[in-house]
């Protein structure tokens, strides 16, 4: 977990990475909204030895926590990270003020998830929270609410992974459809010509996420 402080803006901003990934994909996000003047806490967590709650308890909450109460805290997921959010929000709320913007969310589930959750390097690499994300009736979306804060998804349309791409149905990027991506209380929604695990690099998608924290929306 990594920090930064800035003398002119004390807005907090908690990075979540997604599965099987770390900080490090972060790192250009973090990077612009420390040099936009945010405070920044890049989170890290482990994938295998959690489950979804288990995640939010170690990780997701500390960090949180660490940002204080009394200044708007934003988030910025990547793929499972979105998940991690809304389950927090469950339970738990943000400051006024505060915003989220998801990137590549499953937030209905991943047909691929579905095909891949019984081969055995799957399960090993990504442990109990990767039984977690298809579509299926044990799903953990459907167990989450709407969350009461404003939302922004970015979505991506372009695959690395064409072996995946045919078992998702629609527009998607090898991993999540567009359509799963969307929530009904998302306060606004963007498509980008990405790929999955690129999108948090990609300069465009930064500057859209620096936009939807500051202004609630993102730039046309």
């Amino acid at each position: 977990m990594t920090s930064g402080r800035s003398a002119d803006r004390k807005d907090c901003v908690v990075l979540l990475h997604g599965m099987a990934r770390s900080s490090r994909s972060m790192a250009p996000l973090a990077s612009d909204l420390r040099k936009a003047g945010y405070r920044v806490c890049n989170v890290s967590y482990p994938t295998r030895p959690y489950d979804v709650d288990g995640i939010v308890e170690r990780y997701v909450s500390p960090a949180i926590t660490s940002c204080g109460s009394h200044v708007p805290i934003h988030v910025v997921t990547h793929s499972l990270g979105g998940i991690l959010i809304r389950s927090y929000l469950q339970n738990h709320s943000l400051p006024r003020g505060s915003r989220v913007v998801m990137l590549a969310p499953p937030n209905h589930g991943s047909e691929v998830a579905d095909r891949v959750r019984h081969w055995p390097l799957y399960r090993w690499m990504m442990g109990r929270v990767g039984q977690q994300l298809g579509t299926g009736h044990d799903a953990i979306f459907r167990r989450l609410r709407p969350v009461g804060v404003e939302v922004g998804v970015i979505a991506a349309n372009r695959s690395l992974q064409p072996w995946f791409s045919w078992v998702i149905p629609g527009e998607n990027d090898g991993s999540v459809s567009v359509k799963s991506t969307q929530l009904k209380e998302m306060k606004d929604f963007f498509v980008i010509e990405s790929s999955h695990s690129l999108l948090m690099f990609n300069r465009r998608v930064r500057a859209q996420v620096l936009h939807f924290i500051a202004e609630g929306r993102f730039r046309r």
